[in-house]
């Protein structure tokens, strides 16, 4: 695992489907996730065991549904994914003890089960992305979209330094205030931008399905049904229409 694994520390505040932050008005970047891509999903759990399920489980979902799901073999699941269980039928829990958590952060992690569902994919996308250099936080960063979060940005070394632009603008109580108007790149990362965003989003898009696993199963059975309404609505039609040809 790496050695960031499990900092990935608090995801739990937005507003799923928003136009932008209620809080910091940051706008919300498209996650343009797939979750009927096999490729995406492997990839999103090799991202999410390494860097976050050190600290925030997944108690909804357990390693045997992972493996079946994602098309791997025991052996490969155990080799690449399985770090915190001791069997196949054990559902992805953090090694993290709860009292070491709140040590560190002042409350555990939560669960993550459910967050791409209740906060939005665009949300969490956005605010893996949106982390600059803060030196005043504790951590040494802030997030564009949750200003004043307690997560460290585990994420630093791939994408790089972002460092804050600030514009004055007038307050609610009129007077001129700074505001965060944008990040600028600082120190490159380990991956380009586009190579940052397509990890982030494979990240994403297995967040998408652990909080709802047969989506992509339902999308797919969902076309079949409408094609079969439309072959049976023509089939109507002709029908109907042989029954009223003789009526004048």
């Amino acid at each position: 695992m790496s050695a960031a694994g499990g900092l990935l520390a608090v995801l739990a505040l937005g507003f799923a489907g928003a136009a932008q932050s209620a809080t910091t008005g940051w706008p919300l970047a498209k996650a343009h996730t797939d979750v009927g891509s096999l490729a995406s999903l492997q990839r999103g759990a090799r991202n999410f065991v390494n860097y976050c399920l050190g600290c925030h489980s997944l108690q909804y979902m357990r390693y045997s549904q992972l493996a079946e799901d994602l098309a791997l073999t025991e052996q490969e699941l155990r080799d690449n994914l399985m770090f915190t269980g001791e069997r196949i039928y054990d559902p992805m829990r953090t090694a993290m003890p709860p009292e070491q958590a709140r040590i560190w952060f002042g409350n555990a992690p939560p669960d993550l089960s459910l967050i791409a569902r209740s906060r939005g994919v665009d949300y969490v996308y956005t605010f893996l992305k949106s982390f600059y250099v803060d030196p005043s936080r504790p951590t040494g960063a802030n997030n564009a979209l949750l200003a004043n979060t307690v997560m460290p940005n585990v994420l630093a070394t791939r994408q790089g330094e972002q460092r804050p632009r600030y514009e004055e603008r007038p307050a609610a109580d009129g007077k001129p205030a700074q505001h965060l108007a944008a990040l600028e790149a600082g120190a490159p990362g380990e991956m380009t931008a586009e190579e940052f965003d397509g990890f982030v989003r494979d990240t994403v898009t297995f967040l998408e399905y652990v909080s709802e696993p047969a989506k992509a199963e339902r999308k797919a059975l969902g076309v079949w049904v409408i094609l079969f309404l439309l072959m049976f609505t023509g089939f109507a039609y002709l029908l109907y229409k042989e029954y009223w040809k003789d009526v004048k």
